[in-house]
């Protein structure tokens, strides 16, 4: 059984749906190695999340980070407690999509290649306006 794991920066980003599924398998060229095993993402952050979901029609990415913001609109009206210590609008409600959407997830590694659906890939969801540097950490476990 072989375990890996490794930090994996991702490129700074503004608020939006990014499929982040090539930029994670660049970083992981042990993937090929792995006959059967499972690749486990977790995000070392709270104001974005990670999530599954279509990777072809590219309005999808639109339409999930606006769906987001719909849901939970920026606080211009001191609507949560927590302020972010002026860090802005878009903080405590970045906090709640990500408890929402989550900041880990698993997916089965087959035969050296993530074992997704034909339509799936890797999101990174970043609900802060400004351009943050968000690093996940990879593990890979399999033989």
């Amino acid at each position: 059984m072989t375990w890996i794991q490794k930090k994996i920066p991702l490129s700074p980003r503004s608020r939006g749906a990014y499929l982040i599924t090539e930029e994670v398998t660049k970083s992981l060229p042990e993937l090929k190695d792995i006959k059967i095993g499972v690749l486990h993402l977790f995000l070392q952050h709270t104001s974005a999340g990670l999530s599954l979901n279509e990777n072809w029609d590219s309005d999808v990415r639109g339409d999930l980070s606006d769906a987001l913001t719909k849901l939970i609109p920026d606080d211009h009206e001191g609507r949560f407690r927590h302020t972010g210590a002026g860090e802005g609008p878009d903080d405590m409600p970045g906090h709640i999509k990500s408890t929402l959407v989550g900041a880990s997830l698993s997916v089965p590694i087959t035969n050296g290649r993530l074992n997704m659906g034909t339509w799936q890939g890797i999101y990174l969801l970043e609900f802060r306006d400004y351009r943050h540097q968000r690093n996940v950490i990879a593990t890979i476990n399999g033989e």
